[in-house]
């Protein structure tokens, strides 16, 4: 696996150590680009919550899939319990057919003198024969639809495994672009460090107060007011991948908690959020509702109003607020 200096290439591996001499002979190397190097780190970020993202859309297949997969055990077993009840009648039949029951009354009919008890014998034989001829028939349905059942499982039982290969991958994923990242914080000497956390602090952060203030001035009441009123109440809070609360979030966990509180049931993703609702154009946007970002999407916030967003942003920034214009625009949906 590449780490961070690779990845990002031979210039920022020759900024590791500033102001040291690879050589003798050697000029001192220059500090990095703090800009630079912020822009590095938000990459990282940013393809960290792509692998979120899919991994988060992964859960809900292997929910969907899980659900299938339960029903059509059961459509299994009923039907095993079906089949294996003609299986049982066709051995009976077949038994006593093999003991000359059905046989014997007609041979019997036909060597007396009375016609219209061989004619009702005869009539017997043909009405047990034609029972037998149905229950193989059935017989063979019952097995025909027990083989499809199982085929069904077994697919899905696949696809399953399929999808939690899948989720694995991206998890592993994450975790790489996010060493990628530190490692790469970590290559700055204190004081460029320091000016690369003032970067990103100035990147649309805010504390408490601000939240609490800005929550005040956000002319917004009902199912969006609630969302709205929620996800400003966790600005400060953590982000972590995959976590949709109480004390951290990642975005679309963010959103589908914030609506939640309205009532409103979103799906833990940002792509399946995006069918979640209306979708609106960018001079419609009002408070609580979500906009989208990236193509293919893959980050979500909220709209609170004044051209600003909260939404977790990143491990670094947590759950702040930010321009709407901070990142690639998508596309917005009001949810409810």
């Amino acid at each position: 696996m590449l780490d961070g200096r690779k990845r990002i290439g031979a210039g920022l591996a020759a900024a590791a150590v500033i102001g040291v001499s690879l050589l003798p002979s050697a000029p001192a190397a220059a500090e990095p680009d703090i800009d630079d190097v912020k822009a590095q780190i938000e990459q990282l970020y940013h393809e960290s919550e792509q692998a979120a993202e899919r991994r988060n859309d992964a859960e809900l297949e292997l929910e969907r899939l899980q659900s299938e997969l339960e029903l059509l055990q059961q459509d299994e077993a009923a039907q095993s319990d079906g089949f294996d009840a003609v299986r049982s009648q066709v051995a009976d039949s077949v038994v006593a057919q093999s003991q000359g029951s059905s046989i014997s009354p007609v041979a019997e009919a036909a060597l007396s003198d009375d016609t219209a008890a061989f004619l009702a014998q005869l009539s017997t034989a043909s009405t047990y024969s034609n029972i037998q001829g149905r229950l193989v028939d059935t017989y063979s349905t019952e097995l025909q639809a027990l083989e499809v059942r199982r085929s069904a499982t077994e697919e899905r039982v696949a696809q399953i495994a399929a999808v939690e290969e899948q989720a694995a991958e991206e998890s592993a994923t994450i975790d790489q672009k996010v060493d990628e990242a530190e490692a790469l914080l970590a290559e700055l000497e204190a004081e460029a460090a320091e000016e690369a956390a003032t970067l990103f602090a100035d990147e649309g952060s805010a504390d408490t107060s601000q939240a609490a203030e800005i929550a005040a001035d956000v002319p917004v009441s009902g199912r969006a007011g609630a969302a709205v009123q929620y996800a400003l109440a966790q600005v400060g809070d953590s982000y972590v991948y995959g976590a949709s609360g109480p004390d951290a979030f990642d975005c679309s966990g963010l959103t589908s908690m914030a609506w939640a509180q309205a009532g409103v049931s979103l799906p833990h993703s940002s792509k399946a959020q995006f069918s979640s609702g209306r979708q609106v154009s960018r001079g419609e946007l009002q408070p609580g509702d979500l906009v989208f970002y990236y193509s293919p999407i893959s980050h979500v916030g909220i709209y609170i109003g004044g051209g600003q967003i909260v939404h977790a942003a990143n491990p670094r920034s947590g759950v702040a607020i930010a321009s709407v214009d901070s990142m690639p625009y998508s596309g917005a949906v009001r949810p409810g």
